[in-house]
């Protein structure tokens, strides 16, 4: 069986083309976000780390993620839950648009007797 050979010109170009790709991701919208804004949820007000980081998203606020203006203004961070929530939001709005079954107000209280209950005991 014939061993390949390596060609020490194609390891170079894996190194230059990993290191391009890397300064690509670190030019992008995230690292400049995460750069710009301290690592907190801008709605729940959760605080990360570098050990749990990857959990903090952007969210594009037009929901464009074309528009990423250098100063960070069409951006916010924001949790994985609190950002899935927001884009549920938004397909709400779409869905519905000013219709109000999106929005309405629970009127059923589950604790209503407890009161009651504890003044019994």
């Amino acid at each position: 069986m014939a061993q390949k050979q390596s060609d020490p010109g194609r390891l170079d170009k894996i190194v230059a083309d990993a290191r391009a790709a890397y300064q690509t991701r670190e030019n992008g919208y995230r690292q400049r976000a995460l750069k710009l804004y301290p690592h907190v949820c801008g709605r729940c007000m959760r605080e990360f780390d570098a050990s749990n980081l990857r959990e903090l998203t952007v969210h594009h606020r037009d929901h464009d993620h074309d528009n990423n203006p250098p100063d960070g203004s069409n951006w916010e961070l924001l949790c994985l839950f609190c950002h899935d929530n927001e884009h549920q939001r938004n397909i709400e709005q779409i869905t519905y648009g000013d219709d109000k079954r999106s929005t309405e107000i629970a009127t059923h209280n589950p604790f209503e007797a407890l009161k009651g209950l504890m003044d019994e005991g």
